[in-house]
């Protein structure tokens, strides 16, 4: 997820068989992970087990060297784990997870040089899940599969950034304006950026064959945030807050979008195609 506009580059549109390999790994990495972590491990395992998956495979991490504006340093972890009250970015460390955390995972790779990106949310442990947590993983994902439907070509950013918070706010939730989803490529953060706001006609206007991330993140109570002074780089609600996040990396057609990063047995919740 990336904070505020990007510069503009040279737009390259792969083939949606090009940029399909990506996206498919992004997806088996998250779906291994939500089925594997259980209470006991620790942040830095989760971002090992990812390490060496993305090893095994030939990817490249987007996250080892990454170093925007608002990171205090270079990022050196392969995966962000945000848990409860940290609801974006969190870097990995040494933290034990326990029963009934809410947990949410971001992961992005280069692979046949191209990028996807990714997030999910879930609470770990199956016994010890709250109802108001898995309300909130269900409102997230339901907020982003309404900015999905808006993807096509001739659509503009407005368009889903409008999708998007109507959909909160329909839910009962306020969304955060800082934070939103972007274009992806060759490299993880690409123009546009894709607002969670915006008025319908506004922005750029998408193009068939383009990659892009439709991102949102919910909180329990505030939509206000701060990066904490622990690491630089963890996103934390200001109130205590539990979060729950989701993205999914599509490629742009003239119809409905590709849904690159889709899990297998995920739920597609509007008319897409999932990646080849």
């Amino acid at each position: 997820m990336i904070r505020g506009r990007r510069r503009e580059r040279r737009l390259e549109l792969p083939t949606t068989a090009q940029a399909a390999p990506a996206g498919r790994f992004v997806a088996g990495v998250l779906s291994h992970l939500r089925e594997s972590v259980r209470p006991g491990d620790s942040l830095l395992d989760v971002d090992a087990e990812a390490h060496r998956m993305i090893r095994e495979a030939g990817a490249t991490s987007c996250y080892l060297d990454y170093h925007p504006r608002f990171g205090a340093y270079p990022f050196g972890r392969v995966m962000c784990t945000s848990v409860n009250d940290t609801v974006l970015h969190g870097r990995p460390y040494e933290r034990v997870l326990e029963a009934g955390d809410l947990l949410s995972l971001d992961f992005a790779i280069e692979l046949e040089g191209w990028v996807a990106d990714s997030a999910l949310s879930f609470v770990v442990g199956a016994d010890a899940t709250d109802p108001a947590d898995l309300a909130l993983i269900d409102d997230v994902e339901t907020v982003m599969w309404a900015g999905i439907a808006e993807v096509r070509a001739g659509a503009h950013v407005g368009d889903i950034g409008h999708a998007v918070e109507a959909e909160a706010r329909r839910l009962g939730h306020v969304i955060n304006h800082e934070f939103g989803g972007h274009g992806v490529g060759r490299t993880m953060h690409e123009s546009p950026f894709v607002p969670n706001h915006g008025e319908p006609g506004a922005g750029p206007e998408l193009r068939a064959g383009m990659l892009l991330t439709v991102e949102p993140f919910l909180m329990h109570g505030t939509d206000q945030v701060h990066i904490t002074d622990r690491d630089g780089w963890s996103v934390m609600s200001v109130d205590g807050s539990r979060g729950a996040h989701a993205e999914h990396t599509l490629q742009v057609t003239d119809g409905p979008p590709i849904v690159l990063t889709a899990r297998e047995g995920e739920e597609l919740r509007v008319g897409v195609r999932a990646g080849a």
